[in-house]
């Protein structure tokens, strides 16, 4: 798999975003995704590359045609692995918020002292 800053980089370019929601609906080829934009046609392959570099989109030719495609488990896994890792999740402290939780239910909404 791609690197984190290698995926992170591929996401800075509001362009490569839009790409990537364009895919999200389904596979389209290099012209279908240049037809989208106002940029050049080496710019659209430019930013098809840095997306595929990054392992976020995969190629497939198909006769004269090169078909784009959305590798939606390398994003969720690349997010999901670097939300874990900014922003860890404790399990005792997620079951103590939920004990406090249930006894400030249980006083009716009053402060504990």
């Amino acid at each position: 798999m791609a690197g984190i800053e290698q995926v992170f980089e591929a996401l800075s370019s509001s362009v490569r975003r839009k790409i990537l929601a364009f895919l999200s609906g389904g596979p389209l080829t290099a012209g279908e995704i240049a037809e989208r934009f106002d940029i050049s046609k080496p710019s659209i392959s430019k930013h098809l590359s840095l997306l595929e570099a990054a392992q976020l989109i995969q190629s497939e030719r198909k006769g004269q045609f090169i078909h784009y495609a959305l590798v939606r488990e390398n994003l969720v896994n690349t997010l999901n692995g670097y939300v874990q890792e900014v922003c860890p999740v404790s399990r005792p402290l997620k079951k103590e918020s939920l004990r406090r939780s249930a006894r400030h239910a249980e006083l009716g909404g009053a402060d504990e002292e």
